[in-house]
């Protein structure tokens, strides 16, 4: 049994050592890539594309008249424009968003309400749907939180002029960054996405994905590498798998942001979590074999991919560690032979080490000098420690997705928040986070201090800090679930 809890534990500290070494090497492009002159988009010598622009909408009362103005503004040739309002909803976004189009269609904006008969795949079918009635050569996506710049569309379509290039993503913006806690561990996190491992992957020639929105589709990539499909719960990275294996090129800009707004409370969190990792392991399950067959990506390629694809893996692996940590304790004080062992094990402590290049590249990108010093110090422990207590409820949608486990796609509900609006409102969309998942988070809490106490006990400190880490994510993860539920859920 000791012997069997060290191969696992080892094995699941591998999987994530090794991710952690090829999200250094991302840092490192990253910040060479930085040094380095932008790169800029081929010469072109005809008429500016038709460009469609595609608003998929569900239930979305807070946000659509928002979005809606928002797009109409924005600096293209009005007859090489059209927008579609893809609208599924059910509630009173309906009668905003036809107020809104026929004030648009009025002043000479080509703006469709399209409504579908039923919510049959869901985004992935809106969109289907309405690429199949698209005019556009170009196909712009925006989800109902963001605000696209006025000039986005003429920083992005230059790149088309690359007959190979497929799918042009930007970075995106952070409405209420600073709204509270969650929001500012959210901004963290997805910097580093959306600087390091975008640029990073794009400027080496690997696999990168469109995000689901703030992105701009050639209409012929979209139909050569078979349309939007709903098989899995993250149509956007499935879509960006099947074109690249197809041979598409796709671009990212970091320098044109689209603003967006970030789940405010736990509930609404847990619900984008969810949906993301779950899909990210349905694609897995889909695309990783097709790309590690394929004899045309190099050998780098396909291990940048396959870390890219199993990244939500993480959340097991960090869910595995944790439970086990206890008996590990237990095992190097019963388990002397195994000494050696524990003395190698100093080797995973480079992981740590890899993150903190990792985020650290990103944050420098936003936060500089001494106050973006001191703002890393603690934004970077606090983030890893939520991370942890999000894992159980990660790590359970993840495991839902290797092994077939359908479930409908649920929209990360909107508030509608600025950046000096209110953190989190009472909303019937938002569903309650407290379920016995919840109840579970706090029991690992209580055993993460189980594990600190036998620590002191034996007189090892080694995983103290991890132990006091886990107790402080799990606890946080299960408050605010609790709090957050009794203070939004309609």
């Amino acid at each position: 049994m000791a012997l069997a809890v060290l191969i696992i534990y080892g094995l699941l500290l591998s999987f994530i050592l090794l991710f952690s070494v090829v999200q250094l090497q991302l840092a490192w492009v990253y910040m060479r890539q930085s040094r380095k002159p932008q790169s800029r988009p081929m010469a072109g010598d005809g008429p500016l594309p038709f460009v469609t622009v595609q608003l998929p909408l569900y239930n979305e009362r807070h946000v659509v008249e928002r979005l809606i103005d928002q797009v109409a503004a924005m600096d293209w040739p009005r007859d090489r424009f059209e927008v579609q309002v893809l609208d599924d909803s059910n509630d009173e976004t309906e009668t905003l968003a036809a107020a809104r189009i026929a004030d648009w269609r009025a002043r000479g904006i080509d703006m469709q309400h399209v409504r579908r008969p039923d919510r049959k795949g869901f985004k992935a079918g809106a969109l289907a749907y309405g690429t199949e009635h698209a005019k556009g050569e170009l196909i712009a996506v925006f989800d109902a939180d963001f605000l696209p710049p006025k000039d986005m569309l003429k920083k992005v379509a230059p790149w088309f002029n690359d007959p190979k290039m497929g799918m042009v993503q930007t970075r995106w913006g952070h409405i209420n960054r600073d709204s509270n806690l969650l929001t500012q561990l959210q901004a963290f996190g997805l910097d580093a996405h959306f600087s390091v491992e975008q640029v990073g992957r794009n400027s080496m020639g690997r696999f990168i994905n469109f995000n689901g929105t703030a992105g701009v589709w050639r209409k012929a990539c979209i139909t050569d590498a078979g349309g939007w499909r709903p098989d899995t719960l993250t149509e956007d990275l499935d879509l960006s798998y099947r074109a690249q294996l197809k041979g598409w090129k796709f671009h990212y800009l970091e320098a044109v942001v689209s603003p967006a707004e970030l789940p405010a409370a736990m509930n609404a969190l847990k619900t984008q979590q969810y949906r993301w990792n779950k899909g990210a392991a349905e694609c897995v399950v889909k695309n990783l074999p097709a790309v590690l067959r394929d004899p045309e990506l190099s050998f780098p390629t396909k291990v940048h991919a396959l870390f890219h694809l199993m990244n939500s893996t993480v959340f097991v692996c960090i869910l595995g560690t944790a439970l086990l940590s206890v008996p590990l304790l237990l095992v190097k004080q019963s388990h002397p032979e195994f000494r050696v062992l524990f003395d190698i094990a100093i080797v995973f402590t480079f992981a740590l080490l890899a993150l903190v290049l990792f985020y650290g590249a990103a944050h420098r990108r936003h936060y500089q000098g001494w106050r973006g010093a001191l703002r890393f110090l603690w934004t970077f422990p606090v983030f890893l420690s939520v991370s942890m207590g999000l894992s159980l409820h990660n790590a359970i949608a993840v495991i839902e997705g290797y092994i077939g486990r359908k479930s409908p796609f649920l929209r990360t509900p909107k508030s509608g928040a600025g950046a000096a609006g209110k953190a989190i409102t009472r909303d019937r969309y938002l569903k309650s986070a407290i379920t016995p998942i919840t109840v579970l988070e706090f029991s690992i809490a209580v055993y993460a201090v189980l594990g600190l106490v036998i620590g002191f006990r034996v007189g090892d400190l080694g995983l103290a800090p991890y132990h006091l880490m886990l107790a402080l994510g799990f606890g946080a993860v299960g408050y605010y679930s609790v709090a957050h539920s009794l203070r939004t859920a309609g």
